[in-house]
């Protein structure tokens, strides 16, 4: 069975979840100038951002929100008949599998050259607007920090027997596991999936979840994406929660991106490249900063709080595109290990 066929079959469910989710329109000034964008970020994160684009420009748009990988795949299922232009994902691992399926068109050099090569697409089919470090949320009256670990690796030790929490079904986690394959490979991974298990790994819905878990102290860590906790902080100041960074380049620094691409099925491709230039410029970038507590990735901009320089945090170096061909088998994997039952 291809790769194409697997991959749909394993989510035929949440692609029919994905159908039929409604289009919601974005106000514009332009009647005849629209554009559609099948979104994988919610609303509230970048339903501003693009209705700005739109008084701005006068071009309309069209959002269908939803699961990434969901959408990816309705893209796919859609085929020539796909009414969208533009493709935002939370993770690069859904726009890398419509990458492979040769469904994205290549950007220009100028678009391109916005953004660190290390976060965009080796073939310039997609870019990266935001990031998001993986790393090790942990209660401070629960666990000192000196009792933190080197290494996501670390994790299966027996005296963090039942101390940390992880979320399985997260599209985030998924990828972060891809990574580790890709790193790893499937072996060493499943060793490490069914020693979290062993380990009494605590499973969540969502990184969320995890957060707030950890800051009411339910759990003493858990594996998230960073900028979860800082939300947490904003919130509540007090909150006795930090984020925790492995040391070297472990794979449990994963930094993921927020990507963009123009899809094949594009009817104006000026326009929809246009709406990437402006996901890229500093007031979009500022945007992502200051409401998401994200790495912006473009314009010199730097990060609203705290937050440790990318450049000194240990992300492996890996081609972010190959997560989205490795998502079948790391659900394979992880629900093999059992996690997902825990």
């Amino acid at each position: 069975m291809s790769r194409r066929r697997s991959l749909t079959v394993a989510l035929a469910v949440p692609v029919a979840l994905a159908a039929a989710a409604s289009l919601a329109a974005c106000s514009g000034g332009g009647d005849s100038d629209r554009l559609t964008v099948y979104s994988g970020r919610t609303k509230n994160l970048v339903g501003p951002l693009l209705e700005q684009f739109s008084e701005e420009t006068g071009i309309g748009i069209d959002v269908r929100y939803g699961d990434s990988a969901d959408l990816a795949l309705l893209v796919d299922t859609e085929g020539d008949r796909s009414p969208a232009d533009v493709f935002l994902s939370q993770s690069p691992g859904a726009t890398g599998y419509l990458d492979g399926e040769g469904r994205l068109l290549p950007l220009t050099d100028e678009v391109l050259d916005l953004v660190d090569p290390a976060f965009r697409a080796a073939d310039g089919e997609w870019v990266g607007i935001s990031g998001r470090a993986r790393t090790l949320v942990y209660n401070t009256e629960m666990v000192e920090e000196g009792e933190l670990p080197d290494s996501v690796l670390d994790l299966v030790d027996p005296r963090y027997e039942g101390l940390v929490a992880l979320a399985p079904t997260n599209g985030s986690f998924q990828d972060f596991v891809t990574g580790m394959r890709d790193v790893l490979g499937d072996d060493e991974t499943l060793a490490w999936l069914e020693g979290m298990r062993d380990n009494g790994a605590r499973t969540y819905a969502n990184n969320t979840a995890i957060v707030e878990a950890v800051g009411r102290g339910e759990v003493a860590m858990g594996l998230v994406n960073h900028y979860y906790n800082e939300r947490a902080k904003a919130e509540d100041p007090d909150v006795a929660s930090e984020n925790h960074f492995f040391e070297g380049d472990d794979i449990g620094n994963l930094v993921l991106v927020t990507a963009v691409a123009v899809l094949d099925t594009a009817d104006d491709r000026d326009a929809a490249e246009r709406l990437v230039e402006f996901l890229l410029s500093e007031q979009a970038q500022e945007f992502f900063a200051g409401e998401t507590f994200e790495y912006p990735l473009a314009a010199g901009v730097e990060p609203a709080v705290d937050l440790p320089p990318l450049e000194q945090i240990g992300s492996p170096a890996l081609d972010l595109s190959d997560l989205g061909g490795g998502l079948l088998r790391t659900k394979e994997l992880i629900e093999q290990s059992g996690l997902e039952r825990a």
